[in-house]
């Protein structure tokens, strides 16, 4: 029996491979954790200064990678990391070391300490330490510095704590275990090297790039609160990409993307090429497609399109850690109770939300980056503003957590979108808004409407010292012509405005609801997130020419063409 057992082990080997962390390290990890926050705030709760809270955050993940670009494995490889993350307050949760400091900027927060293996509990402890230290040096400093801010500035507006303790989180979830570090690197660079090489087909396609990447993590959260929280993660992220470039020097990229929380839950073989296909067919309608003038009127946005747009230009706006910073433009601060969206919309942020229509949500999780619980949190209702998504700093009115607080490792909490997701009453179906969309441009004698179809993000700005503007990028974006002609492809449009304005334009909702799940940037790092929205009609939008490349198209043909 033992025979048979060991030719079975070693061919499963040779076919998959995994980055091993053991159950044991794991748990290993967690008592060195506990160990040296004990032993630390013994010390620093007796210092001139004392601390009245300190928290590690630590990430032990592996990842393995693989990445193909025109048929070809670019690279192919694995990494295991531990990482931590310290936060330590002195002074109180009424006024504490992490108070924002207002026209002066600071990067204090930024916390990030590579951890030896926990086989070395001595050596992990001696680095924990190390960046305990420098953490206490640097906030008795910030406080100092905080104190003199407050002296020389005029009455603050919110008048809110600077922290809040809440009572303490307790959840340990079980080690992972080893079949969830194994990842099948032969199929994989297979299947990635058959999904870029689709991009060949055309010779005007110059970039044409597909990689995986299949991460595990096991995440520790410990507080002198008594919180502890430790969970899993795994994750698998496929992204396709292709850019095309016209004769005018006009570079046009278009991504798809495909995730699930394991690798065997991803789209099959023939779904992704149908899609990465279509994504080829696309490229090349843009290369001959007419450059888009500027434009005001009425446009379609697609499900994923709109769930962007409203992660982007509304979700930043309610997240709370924002409007505690006097800089801010607070668009939403006092519009509570307020209508801001259609009577027809409600949206709502839920992290413990897994799945939709049967698909993984990237912004799932359980317990937030702070050891908070996350919560569903209604943030309008029925086009009435109800709520904001909190972290552990207050704001006037809201003196609690309800969840959202996430960083990336290395960079401090603050509040964060997690899976946001629109909801329409009494939804209109595809075609009923196509046919107000076209009613809409025969009433303000536009020749065409705009239908959004693709986008890749955007950004905005929510500070008071410039527009408080957005740009959401579209990659592929139709005209709809009011007279019947067939939808035509445009290029070079990017979706601009600013967000009040906007927002009064929503007319209906309604059509498939879509899903976007990414990763979103802002001042505490990249955090997983979705994006859940139904088509949005809107009665006007503005549109501007989107910056391009001056360089001539390509002088030499494609190796692979030349070969031919």
């Amino acid at each position: 029996m033992k025979t048979p057992f060991l030719i079975r082990a070693l061919t499963v080997l040779s076919l998959c491979f995994g980055i091993v962390i053991p159950a044991l390290s794991q748990d290993k990890l967690l008592t060195i954790l506990e160990e040296e926050l004990q032993r630390e705030m013994q010390s620093l709760k007796k210092q001139e200064i004392p601390v009245y809270y300190l928290s590690y955050r630590a990430e032990q993940s592996a990842s393995q990678y693989i990445t193909t670009s025109l048929g070809a494995l670019v690279n192919s490889a694995q990494a295991k990391n531990i990482q931590l993350t310290v936060t330590l307050r002195v002074g109180s949760p009424e006024l504490d070391n992490y108070h924002p400091m207002r026209d002066m900027y600071d990067n204090t927060g930024y916390s990030l300490t590579v951890l030896p293996l926990p086989d070395e509990p001595v050596a992990v402890k001696q680095a924990i330490w190390n960046a305990t230290n420098d953490a206490y040096q640097q906030a008795v400093t910030k406080l100092t510095k905080v104190k003199a801010n407050i002296a020389i500035k005029v009455e603050e507006e919110d008048k809110a704590a600077d922290f809040w303790l809440g009572p303490p989180n307790v959840y340990v979830e079980p080690p992972l275990k080893q079949q969830d570090f194994t990842f099948d690197k032969a199929l994989w660079e297979k299947r990635m090297k058959k999904y870029s090489s689709v991009f060949l087909r055309d010779s005007d396609i110059f970039n044409g790039i597909s990689y995986i990447v299949y991460r595990t993590s096991r995440d520790y959260f410990i507080s002198t609160n008594g919180d502890k929280v430790v969970q899993n993660r795994t994750s698998a992220n496929i992204a396709v990409t292709g850019t095309i470039k016209a004769k005018d020097g006009m570079e046009m990229p278009l991504v798809e993307t495909f995730m699930a929380f394991k690798p065997e839950k991803l789209p099959s073989d023939d779904d992704i090429l149908k899609q990465i296909n279509s994504l080829v067919d696309n490229l090349v309608k843009l290369k001959n497609a007419p450059v888009a003038e500027p434009y005001t009127g009425p446009a379609l946005l697609s499900g994923k399109a709109a769930g962007v747009f409203f992660h982007e230009i509304f979700g930043h706006r309610v997240e709370g850690t924002r409007m505690k910073n006097e800089s801010d433009a607070q668009t939403f601060k006092k519009k509570l109770n307020e209508q801001v969206l259609p009577e027809n919309l409600s949206v709502y942020s839920d992290p413990q939300q897994k799945e939709f229509n049967k698909q993984d949500l990237n912004g799932y999780y359980l317990y937030d980056n702070e050891g908070v619980k996350g919560q569903k949190v209604t943030v309008v209702k029925d086009g009435v503003l109800k709520d904001f998504l909190m972290s552990r700093t207050p704001i006037a009115g809201f003196p609690k957590s309800n969840g959202h607080g996430r960083a990336q490792i290395g960079n401090q909490p603050i509040a964060r979108q997690s899976n946001l997701i629109v909801d329409a009453r009494q939804p209109e179906t595809q075609e009923q808004l196509r046919a107000e969309l076209i009613r809409l441009a025969k009433e303000q004698n536009k020749p065409y409407g705009y239908l959004f179809d693709e986008v890749v993000g955007g950004f905005t700005n929510t500070g008071r010292y410039s527009p408080n503007a957005f740009n959401v990028t579209p990659t592929l974006v139709y005209r709809v012509y009011a007279d019947g002609r067939p939808d035509e492809v445009v290029r070079g449009v990017d979706l601009i405005g600013t967000p009040l304005s906007m927002f009064s334009q929503i007319d209906k909702a309604g059509g498939s609801t879509e899903i976007f799940n990414g990763i979103c940037g802002a001042e505490s790092g990249g955090v997983p997130v979705s994006c859940i929205s139904p088509m949005l009609l809107v009665k006007m939008v503005e549109t501007q020419k989107k910056a391009k490349s001056q360089d001539k198209s390509f002088i030499l043909p494609r190796p692979d063409l030349e070969t031919k």
